[in-house]
């Protein structure tokens, strides 16, 4: 599941949710392999904040800040989960269909002409 710009994201400090923010914008830093997350913190009044991270930190992997372990965790929509869910089940159906269509049975006798 990879984390990009608009995605909701949940930060955890401490392996506590904290709070929610909203990736604004992901651009490339001067450190090669590093990347400027702008994230809209939804707090009162709401913030920006931009931190420096990793790919592989933006997508979910723990790291630390000023030696506090903190986790970004991309926040799924509830409807689009229910949806997610639909369409793995309509895909089992239609690769079950699909199986049983392709079976060819033979019918012994006679052979009628067609005009």
């Amino acid at each position: 599941m990879s984390t990009t710009c608009n995605d909701l994201v949940l930060v955890h400090i401490n392996g506590k949710p904290a709070f929610f923010a909203r990736i604004e914008d992901i651009s490339a830093d001067v450190k090669p392999g590093w990347w400027q997350v702008k994230l809209l913190v939804l707090t009162h009044p709401c913030q920006i904040f931009t931190w420096i991270l990793e790919e592989s930190q933006i997508n979910g992997a723990q790291f630390t800040m000023g030696g506090t372990p903190v986790i970004i965790e991309k926040v799924i929509s509830p409807l689009g989960r229910e949806e997610e869910v639909l369409n793995q089940q309509q895909e089992k159906k239609s690769e079950g269909n699909s199986k049983e269509c392709g079976k060819v049975v033979a019918f012994p006798g006679k052979k009628k002409d067609i005009e």
